[in-house]
């Protein structure tokens, strides 16, 4: 997160890995799961309340600070993006917990992430797409730690991370919109 170049990174690897599933899909979701009551686990709602800013069209966004997607109702967020479309492109969002020597690492993916693996919680998986960024140091205590990650890092971590999703989106945007009308 500490390079310069890490958001054209992210936004190169998101491109990558959403070709030829862009052009398919009928929605775009960036879901970003976590919780404002955890400082280890708001990377994903202050990723959201970003991506939500950025994005007033184009974009459906779930899991904000002001409503966040976590362990409670991350079935009923999935379940409504189920609804609300028939083939949609989601690009999940979460923090985790690492080795030492990874905390502060985003990482980009395609397929899907298991949310609360890092505290033992049997969530459903998530996204095409994933981005988690490791916030601390996992293996013992998961709770205690992430109630005492720096918020200073996953400020920065959400800050990275979010520009280089906006920069992606706004490509995987333009590519759809083409391929949608034959360029």
């Amino acid at each position: 997160m500490d390079d310069a170049r890490a958001p054209a990174v992210i936004a190169a690897a998101l491109e990558g890995c959403a070709a030829g599933l862009a052009e398919r899909c009928d929605g775009l979701v960036a879901l970003c799961i976590g919780t404002d009551r955890s400082i280890g686990d708001a990377l994903g709602p202050l990723v959201g309340s970003r991506l939500q800013a950025a994005f007033r069209e184009g974009i459906t966004v779930l899991g904000t600070l002001d409503k966040p997607v976590h362990a409670g109702n991350l079935e009923e967020a999935l379940a409504w993006v189920g609804r609300a479309f028939r083939r949609p492109l989601v690009v999940a969002v979460d923090a985790c917990l690492g080795r030492a020597e990874s905390v502060g690492m985003l990482t980009v993916g395609p397929g899907s992430l298991r949310p609360g693996a890092g505290v033992s919680k049997s969530l459903p998986a998530a996204g095409d797409i994933y981005l988690t960024g490791v916030v601390n140091v996992g293996g013992f205590m998961e709770y205690f730690v992430l109630q005492n990650t720096r918020l200073s890092l996953v400020m920065r971590m959400a800050q990275v991370a979010a520009s280089g999703l906006e920069q992606g989106l706004r490509a995987v945007l333009a590519r759809r919109a083409a391929a949608l009308h034959g360029d």
